[in-house]
């Protein structure tokens, strides 16, 4: 009796967890199939009647030009850093967790120390930096900033997992005449994969949503990222275009949901990488 009890507290907060995150979706995508006049409505309506669906909104997004090249702009700021990223935290996450070296830990306190400050608390010495190197206004220029707001992070992660693949797989490589090099790809790459596509769904995600940075560095209306697009419906002709601000919204989570799917195999294989693979 007391067990079932707990099941039922527990799924009451599973679905209470649930309602708070589907809640807001739900009425981003039903207010993008009202007509733009129709929020304002009293008394509110949360889902559309049926007669006053449509996808005006959706048609007036994809009739403009720049939503593709905004689009296009944040798929490739977002993959490239998430790549670039990839690489140097698995690379710098196997030299700190197979290797010695003076300095090691000296340079994973200071890795973890780095966590602890957020990337735009620095956004004036950031835009020093652009300036010097030339990155202001550049839209490959965003991609070192956000590998450097991302990467220790990553490291930090990637290690842990790392650390839980047996070396003696490292030492048969080795045996076999390997390099570490080999190792890095023969074993740590393919065994780490659940740790690298856990840290990477949080990367896109930072590359993709990210706003402030983007928009003090970038004027060019073509080079502009989808989050900077979604705001220039604020305000437009002295009203808030809702319609148009969440269907633009809507089309924004689709990379996120093909990333999230594509990368769920190994975010799951994550849970129970403590486990040696064959």
């Amino acid at each position: 009796m007391k067990k079932s009890f707990t099941q039922i507290i527990l799924h009451v907060f599973l679905l209470s967890g649930l309602v708070i995150v589907v809640l807001p979706m739900l009425y981003m995508l039903s207010t993008s199939l009202k007509p733009n006049g129709a929020l304002y409505e009293y008394p509110p309506k949360f889902l559309p009647a049926l007669d006053e669906v449509t996808i005006e909104n959706y048609v007036y997004i994809l009739g403009q030009g720049k939503f593709y090249i905004n689009f296009l702009n944040s798929v490739f700021v977002a993959v490239a850093s998430v790549l670039l990223t990839a690489v140097i935290a698995t690379a710098l996450a196997y030299v700190i967790a197979r290797f010695k070296f003076p300095g090691k830990n000296i340079l994973f306190g200071f890795i973890v120390l780095t966590m602890i400050v957020p990337g735009m608390t620095l956004i004036i010495p950031q835009y020093e930096l652009a300036v010097k190197l030339k990155a202001i206004n550049s839209l490959p220029g965003l991609i070192p900033f956000y590998v450097a707001w991302t990467i220790s992070y990553s490291t930090f992660m990637i290690k842990g997992f790392i650390e839980n693949i047996p070396r003696e797989l490292d030492e048969a490589i080795y045996i076999d005449g390997g390099s570490v090099f080999d190792v890095f790809r023969h074993v740590i790459i393919p065994l780490a994969k659940p740790g690298i596509a856990s840290v990477s769904i949080f990367n896109f995600l930072t590359a993709w949503e990210e706003f402030a940075w983007a928009n003090t560095v970038i004027s060019d209306n073509v080079k502009r990222t989808l989050p900077i697009a979604i705001s220039g419906f604020f305000g437009q002709h002295q009203f808030t275009q809702w319609g148009y601000v969440f269907a633009l919204s809507v089309f924004s989570l689709v990379p996120i949901l093909i990333v999230f799917i594509c990368c769920q195999k190994f975010f799951v294989e994550g849970l129970t990488s403590g486990s040696v693979k064959g």
